[in-house]
């Protein structure tokens, strides 16, 4: 389902639900991503990093993975999984690199 090409209006009650569950998804990720500095801030057209903004934005699609295991369709779980799968490579990563930064200060 391509979210940014969708009208509402075109779709039965059921996609309508599924499409603004991705849409949920999409803002927790870029959410995650702002927070380790991987995109840029749509005010500030700025990056900044704050990991733990990042953790509660994945840690808020684990809670939401946890409250809808079985009852997503196919798509929607699919879609969530795979979200959480990259973000939180991508938290091992920056968190790694924050940790070797900061001994490497202190050493």
């Amino acid at each position: 389902m391509d979210l940014n090409n969708m009208n509402m209006n075109n779709l039965n009650e059921e996609q309508q639900n599924q499409l603004l569950f991705m849409m949920l998804i999409q803002q927790h990720q870029q959410i995650a991503m702002m927070g380790m500095g991987k995109i840029q801030h749509p005010e500030t057209g700025e990056t900044q990093k704050e990991l733990s903004s990042a953790k509660y934005a994945i840690d808020t699609l684990n809670m939401i993975e946890a409250y809808t295991k079985g009852n997503l369709p196919d798509e929607a779980k699919n879609y969530l999984e795979q979200t959480l799968t990259n973000l939180r490579l991508n938290y091992a990563k920056e968190s790694e690199e924050d940790n070797a930064e900061e001994e490497e200060e202190e050493g």
